[in-house]
């Protein structure tokens, strides 16, 4: 796997499987599980987000569609803090990434979102009149 634009970490990695920093488990190493566990480890390791308040691969009903958002972050109350979609470091982030977390936000109707494919990324707050690029990621908790 190539380097990202993310910290890097002390990886295990054993037979094709990455250990999951919040599932606490091994799962396959594609090229959007390199890019997800990069990210929390920012997440956890350097923005100090908790761990519990992660969930991966979260159930989404959207126009009678299950989906699955990549990252959900949940403040103290168990409101949707930050949706997060993740993206392979070989996939562009295109409108229609754009569009995807856009999608799942109307459901979950988080206060950020991000998108990153470890290479770039991109998050928006919501503000009064929509969502407006910022260019760091939020303290945990604030808004």
């Amino acid at each position: 796997m190539r380097p990202l634009k993310l910290p890097e970490y002390d990886l295990r990695i054993e037979n094709e499987e990455i250990f999951c920093l919040v599932r606490k488990k091994w799962v396959v190493l594609t090229p959007e599980e390199w890019v997800r566990q990069h990210f929390l480890n920012l997440l956890i390791e350097h923005l100090s987000y908790p761990r519990g308040m992660i969930k991966l691969e979260h159930s989404i009903t959207y126009f009678k569609n299950l989906k699955r958002s990549d990252i959900t972050i949940l403040d103290r109350s168990g409101n949707v803090f930050m949706l997060v979609e993740c993206k392979s470091f070989k996939v562009k982030l295109t409108q229609e990434v754009v569009s995807q977390v856009s999608q799942y936000n109307k459901v979950l109707n988080a206060n950020y979102l991000a998108i990153s494919n470890g290479l770039k990324h991109f998050i928006w707050e919501r503000s009064e009149s929509g969502y407006k690029a910022i260019n760091e990621f939020p303290a945990y908790g604030s808004s």
